[in-house]
């Protein structure tokens, strides 16, 4: 399938197949690894890079022997490839569903935790619905859950709710749990303690970082804090290990292997409501799959 991309008064033919390798080099930075997802050589990427560069007549990366690095130009023509790739994926899909027949793949992000929380109940009867659907699943750090579906990496995730949803995402609550202090087991000596001495874990970014930070700013607290973490199970394991108080949703305590060796700190400051739910950009329910999937979702409620 081509598309047609007008260029300097040219009309450029763009191979979408050349799209999908820009897109994955773009995502990875790295030749090996883009060339292993893609079922390419490395020597074939590289020549279709080139050749899409020079019939765009712009550099798409900045790259030597160590490293790879998206140019402006660059930045700018992967926002024009993931759209017109989701457009071309929406278009085939809604072929075969005028055939009653779903093919395709969805892709999830969503932490650890939810991935075994909450997937098995979504997905059961989507999976015995649309046994043609492959299901590509994502885990990572759930801060950063909103931004991948904004920037095309995935179709859906699992995400907690900010405060104001940003523009063109669409939410469906799944999930309701509150942010809890823990401690390790039976270490509960900083229960007396002025808070701006208590050693605190906390994620580097997320809902749960940002609740945090408003308590203390009301509070007039500098916080001592201990270590800054990525994913909230890193946090019940450096908690386990007595190193500080942790801050996470009450939801991945209960749901850790660690769980056992963590406990509720003596000392519960109120951060609100934390609610877990689906996102995906309103746009992508275009595509017959994510429409499904949407539909399950309001079906199961």
């Amino acid at each position: 399938m081509l598309h047609f991309l007008h260029h300097q008064k040219t009309v450029i033919v763009m191979d979408v197949t050349r799209l999908r390798l820009f897109s994955a080099l773009a995502n990875s930075l790295h030749f090996g690894r883009a060339a292993a997802s893609s079922h390419v050589s490395p020597s074939t990427l590289s020549r279709n890079i080139k050749q899409l560069e020079d019939d765009l007549g712009i550099t798409l990366f900045e790259r030597d022997n160590r490293s790879v690095a998206l140019t402006h130009e660059g930045q700018s023509f992967l926002n024009f490839a993931r759209e017109v790739l989701q457009q071309w994926e929406t278009y085939q899909e809604s072929l075969l569903a005028k055939a009653d027949q779903l093919h395709g793949q969805l892709s999830i992000y969503c932490s650890v935790t939810a991935s075994y929380s909450f997937l098995y109940d979504i997905l059961t009867e989507f999976r015995v619905k649309h046994p043609g659907i492959a299901i590509k699943l994502h885990t990572g750090d759930p801060a950063q859950s909103i931004e991948r579906v904004q920037a095309g990496y995935e179709d859906i995730a699992i995400a907690a709710k900010p405060e104001k949803l940003p523009t063109g995402i669409s939410f469906k609550p799944i999930a309701h749990s509150s942010l809890v202090f823990i401690c390790a087991k039976d270490h509960q000596e900083w229960k007396d303690a002025d808070w701006n001495q208590i050693p605190i874990i906390i994620p580097e970014e997320g809902l749960p970082r940002e609740r945090l930070n408003l308590w203390f700013n009301e509070q007039g607290i500098k916080p001592n804090i201990y270590a800054e973490v990525k994913g909230n199970e890193a946090i019940v394991s450096m908690v386990s290990l007595g190193f500080g108080v942790g801050v996470l949703p009450k939801i991945v305590v209960d749901n850790s292997p660690l769980a056992n060796q963590v406990e509720t700190f003596a000392r519960q400051p109120d951060l609100g409501p934390y609610s877990m739910g689906i996102c995906v950009m309103e746009k992508r329910l275009k595509s017959p799959i994510l429409a499904a999937f949407w539909a399950q979702l309001a079906n199961d409620k």
